[in-house]
């Protein structure tokens, strides 16, 4: 460690500063001498941490389990309108999942641990009760210097990536909100009066609800010193049987001293759905992320517009009035993106990617979600290049093909990166693409 507060990493090209200590408490401990790890680092992750620096040290976990009962008590308040949050339902399941988050934490202090990668947060449904698991790899400063605690939820390849390309990794964080999809009488009465199109006043709802995930996993990373979350993952967890659901979103806060300036103009937090890698490759060419955005959409597909008489009368080919009606609907979509760019002078959006949800009574949501950008002078990656390692998906060696998942782990791909199929070694019942579990 130099005056300044930094380690020199063996990346080529400079050091990398520590967390700001203003959020996190110093740990004096050395790491400890154990005759044997047990780690979740696979070996390619395990040689991207040995190039900055870093040693495996054991899993660390925490949990906590709440009576399904006390969740059931919720129900019987919830009406079954769309689109709003419920809050019982946010708080509790945030109450759980940070409960096991700090229980992870103290038991990585407890082991004199620098920090934990791939901190996962999942939702284990057991008979009668639902568990609130967190699980991560502790690691360990070579030189022995002191550590900080930090917990990300990137993996060891994602955590050089983010180290190389001058994200200092701070801690996990997450913002959730559940919300209803239930369409009672009184809405489909309403639809019912409308020929077809969209349902703007739905459509708001839904757009402050799922904004309102984003905001909260901003101000968790405010409230730990970062001025940015990197790698954010969005998930929705069915939790009810009523239409009640969840979406959370969970990243790494992370410190970026040059980029302050940019983050106030976004109100002081950044934020980013791309991969990591894809993070240190736009970080090499000169951008930043500035926003990760959402635009969606409820339309009704015309309950008494003709549309269903219509479809009745083909034997086949195009339905042409649903294909005019639901391209308009993911042209609103992307349109309320390109507004919300725009507003905050980006100059691209990255990822964007496209979802529809039925949200019964012929009403359908259409989402799209990616990452606005800016370049910048002066932005670049400390590394000329990535090594393999850092980018090479590590292959599945035990296929289960048993229906015996419970839960949802929020770090786990769904599906099939090369050809976007269900994966079949995984048999929840979500969709997602390679980067996102939605």
């Amino acid at each position: 460690m130099d005056d300044s507060g930094s380690y020199q990493s063996s990346v080529p090209g400079g050091t990398v500063p520590q967390p700001p200590p203003s959020s996190l408490t110093p740990m004096m401990a050395p790491a400890p001498t154990v005759p044997t790890t047990y780690t979740g680092l696979s070996g390619n992750e395990l040689y991207c941490l040995n190039l900055i620096g870093f040693q495996p040290g054991n899993l660390v976990v925490g949990n906590s389990v709440y009576a399904i009962g006390f969740i059931g008590s919720f129900m019987s308040g919830i009406r079954t309108t769309i689109g709003g949050e419920i809050k019982q339902y946010t708080n509790m399941i945030s109450e759980g999942r940070r409960l096991s988050i700090q229980r992870l934490k103290q038991e990585l202090t407890q082991a004199g641990g620098y920090g934990a990668t791939g901190v996962t947060s999942e939702l284990i449904f057991h008979p009668g009760h639902i568990e609130f698991l967190s699980v991560g790899s502790a690691i360990y400063r070579q030189d022995k210097q002191p550590g900080y605690a930090i917990t990300t939820s990137s993996d060891g390849q994602e955590f050089y990536c983010q180290v190389d390309a001058g994200y200092v990794p701070i801690s996990f964080v997450f913002g959730n909100v559940a919300y209803s999809i239930g369409i009672g009488r009184n809405i489909v009465g309403q639809i019912r009066e409308l020929v077809k199109g969209e349902i703007k006043q739905f459509s708001d709802i839904f757009n402050i609800t799922r904004n309102t995930a984003l905001q909260r996993i901003t101000d968790d990373a405010r409230q730990v010193g970062a001025n940015c979350v990197t790698g954010i993952r969005t998930t929705i967890i069915p939790l009810a049987t009523r239409g009640v659901q969840e979406m959370v979103m969970v990243g790494t806060a992370a410190s970026n001293q040059q980029l302050t300036q940019i983050a106030e103009s976004v109100g002081g937090v950044l934020t980013s759905d791309l991969t990591e890698q894809e993070m240190w490759n736009i970080t090499k060419i000169g951008y930043v992320p500035l926003k990760l955005i959402l635009g969606t959409s409820v339309y009704s597909l015309g309950v008494i517009g003709g549309i269903r008489a219509t479809i009745r009368g083909y034997l086949k080919g195009e339905i042409s009035t649903l294909t005019q009606l639901i391209y308009g609907a993911r042209e609103e979509s992307l349109k309320k993106i390109q507004q919300q760019a725009q507003a905050i002078g980006a100059d691209d959006v990255l990822g964007i990617k496209t979802y529809i949800y039925q949200l019964g009574g012929d009403v359908i949501e259409f989402l799209a979600i990616g990452t606005a950008v800016k370049r910048v002078n002066g932005i670049t990656a400390h590394s000329e290049q990535l090594p393999p390692q850092a980018i090479i998906q590590d292959k599945d060696t035990f296929v289960n093909t048993a229906d015996l998942v419970f839960g949802t782990n929020l770090n786990q791909q769904l599906y099939n990166t090369k050809n976007n199929t269900p994966d079949p070694n995984n048999n929840t019942n979500t969709t997602t693409d390679q980067r996102h579990i939605i």
